[in-house]
């Protein structure tokens, strides 16, 4: 290993703060499993699909980022020590020290970042920025244009302990893995919705606006929610929740914010999103524009 021991100085000084790490060869990535591990099935009686990290029967450095550790007598084995000579780079799993990065690939995203989320500690790549928040979550790759979450099922490259203070990891990034592709097909009803309640000054005595105002917002969202038929409606009601929201972070309240977002639950589910889904986009939403007024 001392072909490259500024690696595993590094990794080790990573494992030691709690933060599992794995090596990367040429090209950045994680070295290739075993002839054990990488049998059809698997053979190793661990980690078979990557679902979850932890040891397996094979000590190698297989399975990418679910091999990932703190153990220092692991990471200095002699199984280990051929791939600390080849070793390029150290790698990181986020997921498993309790973090999520979300991994912006160019200048357009860090420009939506810097709009959309809340500042937190950033770290520069080699043509865009990371992301850390405090908080893990579901991994999931292009969840908009140049931006990919790196959490519980992925790993990142160590690039260096970055600048400025983590924050906890926000609604509105959670809210990014609402997909797409959960609007269903034109005309199918996923789910039946109770009756909902109208907003009025009933339920809004601390609003601030006018009720024109409110209700001039409010279908102007909802159309833009029913627009999508045939795509990307979980995602418009998170960005139509959030904009209703934010209009009201001034008022005394209450402003009847519930009765805002049922409503806009409703018109997702028109469209096809799942009850499920919508209802999630609409809480992180409301709750996203929340954090941005604190």
């Amino acid at each position: 290993m001392s072909a490259t021991p500024e690696v595993l100085r590094a990794a080790l000084a990573l494992a030691a703060a709690g933060v599992p790490v794995l090596p990367l060869r040429r090209g950045k990535v994680p070295f290739g499993n075993c002839r054990t591990c990488a049998g059809t099935p698997p053979r190793c009686g661990g980690r078979p699909v990557m679902k979850s990290a932890g040891p397996c029967q094979c000590p190698a450095p297989c399975h990418a980022w679910a091999a990932a550790t703190t153990d220092p007598p692991v990471l200095t084995s002699p199984l280990w020590a051929p791939v600390w000579r080849e070793a390029v780079a150290v790698a990181y799993h986020p997921g498993g020290a309790g973090l999520t990065v979300v991994d912006l690939d160019h200048a357009a995203a860090v420009a939506w970042a810097r709009e959309t989320l809340p500042a937190t500690r950033t770290v520069p790549t080699t043509r865009g920025e990371h992301w850390l928040y405090r908080g893990a979550m579901a991994s999931s790759n292009a969840v908009r244009p140049g931006v990919d979450i790196k959490s519980l099922t992925q790993y990142a490259r160590w690039l260096g302990p970055g600048t400025g203070r983590m924050a906890a990891l926000p609604a509105a990034v959670r809210a990014l893995l609402v997909k797409e592709e959960t609007t269903a097909a034109p005309g199918e009803v996923v789910s039946s919705l109770p009756p909902r309640a109208t907003w009025g000054r009933s339920v809004a005595t601390g609003c601030r606006h006018t009720e024109r105002y409110v209700r001039t917002g409010l279908e102007r969202g909802l159309a833009l929610v029913r627009a999508r038929t045939e795509s990307g409606a979980g995602s418009q009601a998170f960005g139509v929740a959030r904009f209703l929201a934010a209009q009201h972070t001034g008022c005394p309240g209450p402003c009847g914010l519930a009765v805002l977002g049922d409503a806009v639950v409703a018109a997702a589910v028109a469209v096809g999103v799942p009850e499920t889904y919508a209802r999630r986009a609409v809480a992180n939403g409301l709750e996203a524009a929340a954090e941005r007024a604190a």
